[in-house]
């Protein structure tokens, strides 16, 4: 009996390790999430500044410590760009997240069986 409750507690912290692994990771993502939210919302920022704008007003674009001027358009349209590459980042993060929290529920049962299994083995050994 002595082993059955050895090899379970075992299995428990091999358990517990995963899911603290799953933690971690999932973590990792909320913040990566909170920073491409806070890139989307300048973004759309700064198109809705370039949308007030007339196309014969200059844009300013910081390259390093320089300022160099570029066509209104390009800006509108790079800026487009890079809203459309955050949402595909948001959407995979999203999805990401998903999937450890489903994860993170099926270690949670794991664990529970096994704490209850391990305390009845320990039951079991204290009866006899």
């Amino acid at each position: 009996m002595e082993k059955d409750a050895t090899v379970i507690q075992r299995r428990l912290q091999t358990e517990l390790d995963n899911f603290k692994a799953s933690q971690k990771e999932f973590n990792k993502l909320v913040q990566q999430r909170q920073q491409l939210d806070g890139q989307y919302n300048e973004n759309k920022s700064v198109l809705e500044e370039l949308k007030l704008l007339k196309p014969t007003n200059a844009v300013y674009k910081l390259y390093g410590p320089v300022l160099v001027k570029q066509e209104l358009d390009e800006s509108v349209h790079n800026v487009g760009k890079r809203i459309e590459y955050i949402n595909k980042e948001l959407k995979k993060c999203n999805e990401t997240i998903v999937n450890l929290e489903t994860k993170q529920d099926k270690h949670r049962e794991n664990l529970q069986k096994l704490q209850q299994q391990y305390q009845s083995a320990i039951s079991k050994q204290l009866n006899q």
